[in-house]
């Protein structure tokens, strides 16, 4: 019943883990649709794409057989984490990320180039405190498949404890 947050920046691999994890029997959400997270307008007037937490709540309260492994990376995250056994950052290098999200064609994020800049001062500002606050860390420039069994591994082994 192990319960696994896929988090990270932009272009490491959160969706595709996710698809492929689904495709192998596990339940996997991605967080990044309108059912799990909406735009709010934070005090200074700028938007943030954030989960909606009584679904989010819901979702990891209810869990109650196999493994599920969510899929996201929002500023509200954080007030999840004691719901789950593993918080997982995804990280690669910079030209990885960048070449898959150029290259990416179901997500219309980061091809303008006032959002790549966003993205590298996400990476600069973001990422080190995601990297603060995760249990492991995995570095998606290997093969996706390595990617997958190291998140099986550590919901297989949490399932032992």
């Amino acid at each position: 019943m192990a319960k696994v947050l896929v988090t990270g920046m932009s272009g490491t691999g959160k969706s595709t883990t996710s698809q492929l994890l689904a495709a192998r029997g596990h339940r996997a959400v991605d967080t990044d649709t309108d059912q799990w997270s909406h735009w709010v307008t934070l005090p200074d007037g700028t938007a943030d794409w954030v989960w909606r937490e009584e679904a989010i709540s819901d979702l990891l309260t209810h869990h109650d057989e196999g493994t599920l492994f969510v899929a996201g990376c929002k500023s509200n995250q954080g007030r999840f984490y004691p719901l789950f056994d593993h918080v997982v950052l995804l990280s690669a290098p910079v030209e990885i990320m960048l070449a898959r999200i150029a290259a990416r064609t179901d997500n219309p994020f980061g091809k303008l180039p006032e959002e790549r800049a966003a993205i590298l001062r996400d990476l600069a500002n973001v990422e080190p405190l995601l990297r603060a606050t995760s249990s492991v860390e995995i570095d998606t420039s290997a093969p996706i498949g390595e990617v997958v069994e190291r998140l099986e591994e550590l919901a297989l082994a949490q399932g032992r404890t």
